[in-house]
């Protein structure tokens, strides 16, 4: 769902997603619905003496729930900012962080595979939320009195950031304990292999955290499962792509500039279509004066009604925003930027920006299978996978 940014710290965008807004309000409820039960824990807990009737009158529960699930969230802030400055210290830039209904994410360009480094990354946050928790509970204890509202919000906040370290902890991969769990079974096996050790124990925690949710009637806890579940899936699948693409370069598989068809402008959306069926193809990229302008698909021309498409050009449906992949990047690399741009195909430029051919994620896809059947060495995978490309369609284009 769409995010859109709130400012940045350390050269990296935050950003809010939409489920933020709409769960804030939901935690601030939660939290000021259970405020005489928070203060008789609290105060058994920490040795307070705060007055229950106090922050039970009125509007009270309603301002103390806000002011918590603010703090809340500004803790799950700082925890992402732990795992992406210590990021950023070893190399790997940091994208955005983006708070949403589930807490934070700390995106990474990309995933490093060095276990030392992802232990390191992945305990940073714990580690921030923890110092956190503490930091605020010296601060209550050196305050020898003042108003209940405010040594609820520090014992509460206190409370609550040890805890979010410790769930964290819990190896729920892709969690920090998921990661951490990662890092630890890579110093001995291959990093794909970690993952998916680490993906299955992630599932299995998923699955019980499930149950649990259920039965107790927790909706957020079945939530995090649900989020658990797919994360741990993705991730594993993340890796065995990229593991079976290594030596795999975007030339070995991509359509060369020579055999790629293309359509002027000014074709027409009907000779659009009838070149697609005629040529199996469900996108061309868009060339003028042997430059190309943009890429035309099945979905644009379906935004023509067929009995009009006779009065609409190339031009008129065709994307503008051209995105491309460099001809010597891995081709797992093509994958990930389709993925992230949502798109089925993407241009190959070579050193000089220049055409050089074009990918389909459908390229890749039949790769990927000529790799699990055929193995080998990541060296040879390469001239492998060029050589069965070439043989199952020496002259014709493969999108």
């Amino acid at each position: 769902m769409r995010s859109f940014k709130i400012g940045s710290a350390f050269g990296i965008p935050v950003k809010l997603n939409i489920t933020f807004l709409l769960v804030l309000p939901i935690f601030a409820w939660l939290i000021g619905s259970q405020v005489g039960e928070l203060v008789a824990l609290l105060n058994q807990l920490w040795g307070l003496e705060l007055d229950a009737a106090v922050l039970t009158a009125g509007s009270m529960p309603a301002l103390v729930g806000m002011a918590a699930a603010i703090g809340l969230f500004a803790g799950v802030l700082l925890h992402e900012f732990g795992h992406a400055l210590v990021a950023m210290h070893y190399g790997f830039p940091i994208e955005s962080i983006t708070l949403w209904f589930l807490g934070g994410i700390a995106q990474l360009s990309e995933q490093p595979e060095d276990w030392r480094t992802e232990l390191l990354i992945a305990i940073a946050g714990p580690i921030v939320s923890v110092g956190l928790g503490v930091g605020l509970w010296i601060v209550l204890v050196l305050l020898p009195m003042g108003p209940d509202v405010l040594l609820f919000l520090l014992a509460y906040l206190a409370l609550i950031n040890i805890a979010l370290a410790v769930f964290n902890m819990l190896p729920g991969f892709p969690m920090d304990g998921g990661r951490v769990l990662r890092a630890l079974l890579a110093r001995k096996r291959s990093f794909a292999r970690a993952t998916r050790l680490a993906a299955e124990v992630g599932k299995g925690v998923a699955i019980l955290m499930g149950i649990a949710g259920l039965f107790g009637g927790n909706i957020i806890l079945i939530g995090i499962a649900f989020f658990i579940y797919i994360g741990a899936a993705g991730e594993s699948q993340q890796t065995t792509l990229k593991a079976a693409f290594e030596g795999v370069t975007v030339a070995d598989i991509m359509t060369p500039a020579e055999s790629v068809s293309t359509v002027e402008p000014e074709t027409t959306v009907a000779d659009l279509v009838e070149k697609m069926f005629r040529e199996r193809h469900t996108g061309f990229p868009v060339e003028r004066s042997e430059e190309i302008v943009g890429v035309v698909t099945l979905s644009d021309a379906r935004q023509i009604d067929p009995v009009e498409r006779d009065a609409h050009r190339v031009a008129d449906v065709m994307t503008t925003d051209l995105h491309s992949v460099e001809v010597h990047a891995n081709a797992a690399t093509a994958l990930e930027r389709m993925q992230q741009e949502k798109i089925g195909r993407l241009l190959v430029v070579d050193d000089h920006n220049e055409l050089a051919g074009l990918i389909s994620r459908t390229d890749l896809m039949t790769a990927f299978e000529i790799i699990k059947s055929s193995g080998g060495n990541p060296s040879q995978r390469g001239a492998a996978v060029k050589e069965r490309f070439a043989e199952e369609s020496p002259e014709a284009p493969r999108w």
